[in-house]
């Protein structure tokens, strides 16, 4: 195990001692087979329905444990050797470390074809006899769009600049809503191939500089400035029951990825960030867009978890998990949509601009090194505090690139195609 993947939080062991139980059971066919994800409060409902549907055709067992600190969790799990048969993450870059570890294991044939680019780059890792091997560990299960802007309004106020919805909280990830939007940026500016050498280490933070400040004025336009709460106020949840920014009545546009559509009505609707910019970036001609995914790899490799992670990427498991989701809640899947009843406007629009989009690129910071990308979040943390502080902002791109050297220096960027066409038609049904 590495030394990062040996990192994990004091006391956290007994956090997950269920979880990790859960996995226990006689050995053979007849053993009930684990899925470790981060669906919890409701959202994963539709996917437990999924996970039924599976058993009905199969006749196993599945038992699916959802947490909001699934690397803690799932790391604890590892350490006292009682991982998941399959586990779910978000960050590409995470998965890569686990497989080079040894952790997560290589896709067989048979469910290789369901590695869907760039959601699922081939990884190289040293084998102990036969050298290095390049292979596709993990598939996406589910994926978003980010690179829009969510708002009540068809484009920019006719008073002025968009009052911008600003939230970096979300526990032991705050941070991550501004990456985004430097991420967002980079592509727009840079194009694909200026974001594919940023985000894999090739390019210096140093060059990012006029990004970070393109953000910092469109936070601080018309005299606005990020308060203290922006810092600590969830991403979403606004308390007392209610949920999305646009509801606060205090911002007019919020960046964010397809999945926050669930907390609007037909009346909030996305358009490309783009259209929010000065000036036609590269991005503008490719007609880029930044993509994430839940991403599902096996860490306890068996007939049956193989069997189960083609299963989760099939269109019958697809078609349930889309039925039994709320009109605003629908998942998006590779390749297209499924017949599963009328989806919310704001889901039509998003599917419209996947089936449009030119060039899609996987989300840059859940492919960095996990240190990289938690440095990333620390570094978005102290630029909204102080975003017109020239002499901060060097710092913290000289911090960024000590950070990129040293994983550079050890191997740590292991991804390195990060954008694609997309994919069509494999999901249509």
């Amino acid at each position: 195990m590495s030394r990062r993947v040996r990192l994990a939080l004091a006391g956290v062991l007994l956090a997950v001692s269920a979880v990790a139980t859960g996995g226990c059971g006689s050995p053979g066919d007849d053993r009930v087979l684990v899925v470790l994800g981060p669906w919890t409060d409701g959202e994963e409902k539709p996917f437990r329905k999924a996970l039924d549907s599976i058993e009905q055709q199969t006749g196993k067992k599945y038992v699916y444990t959802g947490t909001r600190s699934l690397r803690e969790t799932l790391v604890a799990q590892l350490q006292a050797g009682a991982p998941p048969d399959v586990a779910v993450l978000s960050s590409p870059g995470e998965l890569a470390e686990y497989a080079r570890d040894g952790h997560a294991h290589p896709l067989p044939e048979s469910v290789a074809g369901a590695a869907v680019p760039p959601w699922a780059p081939q990884v190289t890792v040293s084998g102990t006899g036969d050298g290095a091997r390049t292979r596709a560990y993990w598939v996406p299960v589910r994926v978003d769009l980010k690179s829009v802007v969510w708002s009540r309004q068809a484009g920019v106020p006719q008073d002025g600049e968009p009052a911008w919805c600003l939230a970096m909280g979300s526990g032991a990830t705050s941070g991550w809503p501004g990456t985004d939007w430097i991420e967002d940026l980079m592509l727009q500016r840079g194009g694909t191939s200026g974001y594919e050498s940023w985000a894999t280490g090739r390019t210096a933070w140093s060059e990012t500089k006029e990004v970070w400040q393109e953000w910092g004025r469109l936070l601080t336009a018309n005299g606005r400035a990020p308060g203290p709460r922006s810092l600590t106020d969830s991403f979403e949840a606004l308390g007392g029951g209610a949920y999305g920014l646009l509801n606060r009545g205090d911002c007019t546009h919020e960046h964010q990825g397809s999945f926050i559509r669930r907390h609007y009505g037909d009346d909030v609707r996305p358009v490309p960030t783009a259209r929010f910019l000065d000036g036609a970036g590269r991005a503008a001609e490719e007609n880029a867009f930044e993509v994430s995914g839940d991403l599902a790899a096996v860490f306890r490799p068996s007939a049956a978890a193989w069997d189960l992670l083609g299963r989760l990427t099939s269109q019958d498991a697809r078609r349930s998990w889309a039925e039994h989701a709320a009109p605003a809640e629908r998942p998006f899947f590779p390749g297209g949509t499924v017949d599963a009843g009328q989806p919310s406007a704001a889901t039509r629009d998003v599917q419209s601009l996947f089936d449009t989009a030119g060039h899609i690129c996987l989300d840059a910071s859940d492919a960095m090194p996990p240190t990289l990308r938690d440095a990333f979040y620390r570094a978005v943390l102290e630029f909204v505090g102080a975003p017109r502080d020239a002499a901060l902002l060097g710092r913290l791109l000289e911090r960024l690139d000590a950070e990129r050297r040293l994983q550079l220096d050890e191997g740590a960027f292991v991804l390195d195609d990060l954008c694609d066409r997309p994919v069509t038609g494999t999901s249509a049904g």
